[in-house]
């Protein structure tokens, strides 16, 4: 049986950044927040670009990156914003694209997307 390995984040929070069990690496959904914890209130392209940053940033302290990722599970609190969500959606991920699921829904801090994610890294 492998390994649980857990990472935990810098919030008083009662969850994991991340976890890793069976090769795989377990994100917790991200929110549009800045380098600082502060919640991002712009539109969907700036918050979607923010959440994408904390994803990068907690991939990286798992040593993982975004081309590990294989599953993608989004919400929106609009549908209307989709558009503009998966371009930016698209430029992250540059052609190497996880599956994904997406859905509406009203979301944590009135925000209006968060991005959960799920990577391959291997036996290590």
């Amino acid at each position: 049986m492998s390994e649980i390995r857990r990472y935990t984040g810098s919030t008083p929070l009662p969850f994991s950044r991340a976890t890793e069990a069976g090769g795989f690496l377990f994100l917790s959904g991200q929110l549009p927040l800045d380098a600082t914890g502060a919640i991002v209130k712009g539109d969907i392209a700036a918050q979607t670009n923010a959440v994408f940053d904390r994803i990068e940033e907690s991939l990286k302290a798992s040593s993982a990156s975004l081309e590990q990722v294989v599953k993608a599970t989004v919400w929106l609190s609009d549908l209307n914003e989709f558009a503009e969500f998966n371009e930016v959606y698209s430029k992250r991920f540059a052609g190497s694209f996880p599956t994904r699921s997406l859905v509406e829904s009203k979301l944590v801090y009135g925000v209006g997307v968060e991005i959960e994610v799920q990577a391959w890294v291997g036996q290590r």
